[in-house]
């Protein structure tokens, strides 16, 4: 089954928070130190990415021309609106936003990397779902983390996380006949040096650092593919 993988990858999170909800209840203290220390595990696994680049140029090209993008489309603000709603929608009572900023932070974690492109293509060309299944633990583990700090917005991540795999493990065949592998490998290098740069933003915005619009960043990643194309082609 193509969809295998990001299915078990959706009940993973949905699992992880649900599991969260039993720690929602911790003292402030406990979330707050729990909060850095995710900040700073996702800010070395930020950098960590950042260091796969081969041609850091493409990078900062595509960071420069997608938030630019970002902000035409205010797509933060979009994430936000639909956190918003859902939040509106679950009947949530009391910090107004936690939902949504639960929503679009966990979003932007599970979404950005490496492993979801490299796990969806491998669940579709191959029918292998390896990959999405360590996704699958480490996603579910945070979401542990995350629910039991921003609460239970952050369960609702698992919708755009499987749109997004899953269109990627369904349309792999196609990738696979129209991409070359020399393209497809340069791509997600320099997507993951791009998508680390923006994880690292998602550390420094939960440390409380900088107050990053991550989510207009992501334009990026698509740029990242056109830019790619055209030093391949040339």
């Amino acid at each position: 089954m193509v969809l295998l993988g990001t299915l078990v990858n959706g009940a993973a999170i949905i699992i992880g928070s649900l599991l969260g909800l039993v720690f929602h209840n911790i003292p402030e203290r406990y979330k707050t130190t729990i909060m850095q220390a995710l900040a700073l595990a996702v800010m070395l696994l930020g950098i960590q990415m950042g260091l796969q680049s081969e041609q850091f140029l493409i990078v900062i090209g595509s960071l420069v021309i997608g938030g630019w993008i970002g902000e035409r489309i205010q797509l933060e603000d979009v994430l936000n609106r639909v956190g918003k709603w859902i939040e509106k929608r679950s009947g949530a009572r009391g910090n107004e936003g936690a939902v949504a900023k639960a929503f679009v932070t966990a979003t932007l974690v599970y979404v950005v990397g490496a492993m979801a492109v490299l796990g969806a293509l491998d669940s579709g060309l191959r029918l292998d779902h390896n990959v999405l299944y360590t996704k699958s633990m480490l996603d579910g583990f945070t979401a542990v983390l995350f629910t039991a700090t921003l609460g239970f917005g952050v369960a609702f991540s698992f919708i755009p996380v499987v749109l997004y795999q899953g269109s990627i493990a369904l349309l792999a065949g196609q990738i696979d006949q129209f991409v070359p592998v020399e393209l497809r490998e340069m791509f997600i290098t320099e997507m993951t040096g791009t998508g680390g740069i923006m994880i690292m933003g998602i550390g420094l915005k939960l440390a409380g650092i900088l107050d990053i619009r991550v989510a207009n960043l992501l334009p990026a990643i698509p740029v990242v593919a056109v830019i790619v194309t055209g030093m391949y082609l040339l």
